[in-house]
């Protein structure tokens, strides 16, 4: 499945106030509708690496009234990236059928909120906070450490009455990893398979890809193209992109290959 990204954001890293017009906003959204994107993921603050928190009332005015325009327009999935239990709450009483937390539901009531709200959440790993997850990272085995930490989450969502079927795992790209930690699980993306899960990977035009080919964001869609190309190979269930079309078209041809029957 392919996950549009839609930031309702003044510093997103890649299109930070692009979206902030509701009308440019719904337009985009109907844009990505025809180009056959499978869920849109609006985000109301900022993860990038050095953000500034937002308070959970600005996100509310951000973010909700873009739920509910899209809800009463366009029958199309609708995730809200976001940590905040106020947020969720407001977001799946406005039709949002998914949350997506890069903090993986650690902050206070977020678990319980999830339990009783009983949409799908995917769980996101992030070492330290955005200001400053980007400072020297370290980890003994990159992904075996979040391959853990995502199996901790995993059984506090249990233990707090979320079930298993409504969980999804990221492993979190640039969130907390030095360029080749961020390769090495691109590389070993396929061990996350061993959570039974849904794997969600979000690449697209991330700082990896600029270091590795020397572009800036704006020129990054050849080599957001390759990662999402190489997570599908690898298992993953759902990948979270800027370009809906393009990976669409990419990925339709990985399925294709991926498809074919030795046998036959």
């Amino acid at each position: 499945m392919v996950m549009g990204i839609l930031n309702v954001t003044p510093d997103s890293f890649s299109d930070g106030g692009r979206f902030t017009d509701s009308a440019l906003a719904l337009a985009h959204v109907e844009q990505m509708v025809r180009d056959g994107v499978d869920i849109i993921d609006i985000g109301g603050e900022s993860t990038r690496p050095g953000a500034v928190p937002v308070s959970e009332t600005d996100e509310i005015e951000r973010v909700i009234p873009l739920v509910e325009a899209i809800r009463s327009r366009f029958d199309v999935p609708i995730s809200v990236d976001t940590s905040k239990p106020g947020v969720m709450r407001a977001a799946v009483a406005a039709g949002a059928d998914m949350l997506n937390d890069v903090r993986a539901l650690r902050d206070a009531d977020a678990l319980e909120t999830v339990a009783e709200l009983g949409v799908p959440v995917c769980l996101m790993h992030m070492q330290g906070e955005p200001r400053g997850m980007q400072q020297n990272p370290q980890y003994d085995d990159v992904t075996e450490d979040v391959l853990q930490f995502l199996r901790e989450r995993i059984n506090a969502c249990q233990i707090a009455g979320i079930a298993r079927d409504k969980l999804l795992v990221d492993p979190g790209f640039g969130f907390g990893k030095s360029l080749a930690q961020n390769l090495t699980l691109l590389k070993e993306l396929d061990r996350f398979k061993s959570l039974g899960l849904p794997v969600l990977v979000g690449i697209s035009r991330k700082s990896m890809i600029g270091a590795v080919l020397d572009q800036p964001v704006e020129e990054r869609l050849f080599g957001s193209l390759a990662a999402a190309s190489l997570a599908l190979w690898q298992g993953a269930s759902v990948i979270r992109v800027h370009d809906v079309a393009a990976t669409k078209d990419v990925l339709r041809f990985c399925q294709a290959v991926k498809a074919v029957d030795l046998n036959d």
